[in-house]
């Protein structure tokens, strides 16, 4: 029987090579490609893999292949490269993306592989002859399109509103690369946002980024292992299941769940200087305008594709057991040595001081009076200088499951079948108008709108209604949050928590770059 063939891209990312040893163990049923950028790591990282299939490295760009393993040495966000590595496949599973603080500090990129990149796809699979009734898409999307979801509305599903992060250029990237692909022609499509994803290599997570997040966020996180497996799993599905052309949250379901300040605290002990409290300033730590939260309903990927395994004690497990022998070793001597653990805190204050006073860092944006960083992340200079120390209010950063709501999508969700008259109540919920007079019925007939702000698009009702996009104009940048909450009662259910009704601010189109060079 002939194999099918995967194009998996961006394997070699924390959540591609995961996938990637996994698609490898079932070579014997799936021929390979992958997209990949020539670089001296990525190189190194597939050499043993060309070797195994008797494929003679190149330097630099190229077409290598053999033994059921194709290797595209060139660029995702060349379009010949992207229809190159599309020729004649079956699957394309796309974990790829420029993810913070890389996104951060090269938003042109981000936007190349994140929207444009996907852009490509879509169109080389659409102009192969019966690409799109045939070849399956899975894209990978994130928990960072649906934002800040603090308090009491850290309980999140799909279909809750876009609200990328001021500032946060990666997510209008990737929630613009999953609009493409909600609005593709393609048969066969699934949309997985990903949450946090836990490396075991803890360390490399230390950046400046560490502090924009709020102590009082509450994560779904994912194995790396998990989430690799978990898309590989995804050939496992049938095409006549209800799986295709939905949008799903990725996360590692009720065991994986934590508060920042909890998983910052088990990292802290778990190297022996005991807390975050010890080695850190409370004021370094934002108090909004990121993103996490728990997903009600993580379980219905689950159902599909079994992702769920490791949980939060199995990650801890896995961070330890990849620790450096030397961090071991300190970590030991902190626990025999109150001396010594004394001067690992002091050391370590020093380090994550540096962290914070990174031009990307909180305490920069303080210091320089960069004032929309201020507003957005702490909405004003007074608010962040009244933060307490850690013996202040700690139960908020203790509690695991406050009070929450789960959020309006403005129509009745048990009703089987919508009419038109809810297309344009749901439309009105959102401050616009629906502007079709006939509907099929059908969730994927693309329909006529206007938003609050005179905007008119076009958009299917499923985009919209179930997986909760809506006008792509007033999608950031510029973040005009603060009028959109005034406008759209849908979009206030996220905003109000956690802002005042008198905020006006405006963040211009590339407010981002203020932390460039």
């Amino acid at each position: 029987m002939k194999k099918e063939v995967v194009f998996l891209a961006g394997a070699s990312g924390s959540m591609g090579f995961e996938s990637f040893k996994e698609l490898w163990k079932r070579r014997a049923k799936y021929d390979i490609v992958l997209l990949q950028r020539p670089s001296k790591e990525n190189k190194k990282l597939f050499k043993p893999y060309e070797k195994i299939c008797g494929i003679k490295s190149i330097s630099g760009k190229g077409i290598v292949e053999g033994s059921g393993l194709k290797l595209v040495w060139g660029d995702a966000t060349n379009y010949d490269d992207i229809a190159e590595a599309c020729k004649g496949i079956d699957w394309c599973l796309c974990p790829m993306g420029l993810i913070p603080p890389a996104a951060d500090r090269n938003p042109e990129m981000a936007k190349a592989i994140n929207t444009t990149a996907i852009e490509y796809i879509i169109k080389a699979i659409e102009s192969q002859s019966g690409g799109a009734d045939h070849i399956k898409f899975i894209y990978i999307g994130t928990v960072a399109a649906t934002g800040d979801r603090l308090p009491p509305i850290h309980h999140g599903r799909i279909g809750d509103p876009m609200n990328p992060g001021v500032f946060d250029f990666y997510a209008t990237t990737k929630i613009r690369g999953e609009m493409a692909v909600c609005e593709s022609n393609l048969k066969y499509w699934a949309s997985l946002r990903q949450t946090f994803i836990m490396i075991p290599d803890i360390m490399a997570l230390m950046d400046p980024i560490m502090f924009h997040q709020p102590l009082n966020s509450f994560m779904e996180s994912n194995t790396s292992r998990d989430a690799g497996r978990g898309l590989i799993n995804c050939l496992d599905v049938p095409e006549n299941s209800t799986f295709w052309r939905r949008c799903y949250n990725m996360g590692g379901g009720p065991s994986c769940r934590s508060t920042y300040y909890e998983f910052l605290n088990e990292i802290m002990k778990m190297n022996g200087v005991g807390k975050i409290d010890d080695v850190a300033e409370r004021k370094w730590f934002t108090l909004r305008n990121f993103h996490t939260q728990y997903f009600d309903d993580s379980y219905e990927l689950n159902e599909y594709i079994h992702n769920w395994g490791d949980s939060m004690e199995d990650y801890f497990k896995i961070v330890k057991s990849n620790q450096p022998f030397a961090l071991k070793i300190v970590a030991k001597l902190c626990r025999w040595s109150k001396r010594f653990q004394k001067f690992v805190r002091k050391a370590t204050y020093k380090r994550l001081k540096t962290l914070a006073l990174d031009k990307t860092g909180t305490q920069y944006w303080y210091q320089k009076k960069m004032d929309m960083r201020i507003s957005a992340f702490y909405k004003d200079y007074k608010t962040f200088e009244s933060i307490p120390d850690w013996d202040v209010d700690k139960p908020i950063l203790s509690d695991f499951e406050p009070e929450w709501y789960p959020l309006n999508h403005g129509y009745d969700e048990t009703k089987k079948k919508l009419s038109l008259e809810d297309l344009k109540d749901i439309a009105i919920f959102r401050g616009g108008e629906c502007l079709s007079n006939e509907w099929d019925g059908d969730m994927y007939t693309k329909i006529k709108w206007k938003c609050a702000f005179g905007h008119e698009f076009e958009l299917k009702p499923y985009t919209i209604l179930k997986a909760g996009h809506w006008c792509p104009e007033c999608l950031p940048p510029p973040w005009n949050s603060d009028e959109q909450a005034k406008r759209n009662p849908f979009f206030a259910q996220v905003w109000y928590p956690n802002h005042e009704k008198d905020e006006n601010n405006y963040y211009p189109n590339e407010c981002y770059k203020d932390i460039l060079d």
